[in-house]
């Protein structure tokens, strides 16, 4: 439901022009806050610790791999080992119940000041 209302959200933004100046930074925050959005959909997929969430974990470290030079070894320090653990549940366990929540809650109210600032792009 959260996706949605975001999606539906960028959508009225979009078509009363939002993104354009003197809104431009409101706009970048509130990118921002889609991608940590999204990063609690990714994390809260690991809480239960069950098969579904270590194939979880295992493809999105997995996908840092792709990097050139620097992919495995930024996977290893992520896992905190070679392959998926107690370590990296533990880790995103955290990030989804207080790095992503602190995260969040900063760009929010950075978000809901400028809007309070500068007003609305356009009508509701």
């Amino acid at each position: 439901m959260m996706i949605l209302m975001m999606i539906l959200h960028v959508f009225r933004v979009y078509l009363t022009g939002g993104f354009k100046k003197p809104h431009k930074l409101t706009w970048v925050i509130g990118v921002v806050l889609a991608v940590l959005t999204a990063s609690f959909g990714v994390t809260g997929y690991s809480l239960p610790q069950d098969q579904i969430g270590y194939w979880v974990v295992k493809i999105i470290t997995s996908v840092l791999e792709a990097i050139p030079v620097i992919g495995s070894p930024l996977v290893e320090l992520l896992r905190g080992s070679a392959s998926v653990g107690q370590s990296i549940l533990t880790c995103f366990y955290s990030l989804h119940t207080f790095v992503l929540l602190l995260l969040t809650a900063v760009f929010m109210l950075m978000h809901f000041l400028m809007i309070r600032k500068q007003g609305i792009s356009g009508p509701l």
